[in-house]
């Protein structure tokens, strides 16, 4: 699966600001995605994860302010912060509002934003509480051994491929919830494409027969979104 460690997408539509804080992050061990417009970036975001966005708010096509809306709503855990010339304490406030982990004036120190960037990372990931997984669930009638990549039923054991394991696991871990082909595929496959696409159907259609024994169990696809893994 691909890496998503220090990876950034730059929202700047100034040619040479643009250039210079990508060349510099590049430098600085961060995989910069460099984009000139919100459509851009929604794009790029359908397609690949990240660690932060860095949004300016004066873009052509669309105010940073709303595509920070749309960030918000479609990715709720994906960091971003404002890097911009709008310094009236209204924006400020605006921009926090949104939920904003930093508002950042232009003009900028590169060294300043790279310190910055990196503590931001650093505070995020520190925060997350360190989970430990068991290596068994429950599901249903069926036992889930995801160490031993096995699914049990009655004592019958079923073998699963590493793919069909991890597939198990997210719909597992997300169950009774909506998880989106572009979630899964980015997730799992590391890109979401049309070719993955067409192997995550194959690979539910291996999981709802391997899980057909028990009728509380079954993964219902939403039309033209994704599936859910419902449990009774």
């Amino acid at each position: 699966m691909e890496t998503v460690e220090n990876k950034i997408i730059l929202v700047e539509d100034d040619d040479a600001l643009g250039y210079l804080l990508s060349e510099y992050l590049s430098m600085n061990n961060f995989k910069v995605s460099w984009v000139k417009t919100g459509e851009e970036c929604l794009k790029l975001l359908m397609v690949n994860t990240y660690n932060l966005c860095i949004l300016d708010v004066m873009l052509p096509d669309i105010d940073g302010f709303n595509l920070a809306k749309e960030i918000k709503n479609k990715y709720p855990s994906l960091p971003f912060i404002f890097l911009t010339a709008r310094s009236l304490k209204i924006d400020v406030l605006k921009g926090f509002s949104l939920g904003a982990i930093d508002y950042l004036k232009k003009p900028i120190d590169e060294e300043e934003l790279v310190v910055r960037i990196n503590n931001l990372l650093t505070r995020l990931n520190t925060s997350k509480p360190q989970k430990k997984e068991s290596n068994i669930i429950n599901v249903g009638d069926y036992t889930f051994n995801q160490k031993n990549q096995e699914l049990i039923f009655n004592n019958e054991i079923t073998s699963l491929t590493k793919k069909e394991n991890e597939l198990l696991l997210y719909l597992v871990k997300n169950k009774n919830s909506l998880c989106t082909h572009r979630d899964i595929l980015v997730n799992i496959w590391g890109k979401n494409d049309y070719f993955n696409k067409k192997s995550l159907n194959v690979f539910i259609t291996h999981l709802r027969k391997y899980l057909k024994n028990d009728s509380s169990i079954r993964i219902e696809n939403v039309h033209n979104q994704g599936f859910i893994l419902k449990v009774d």
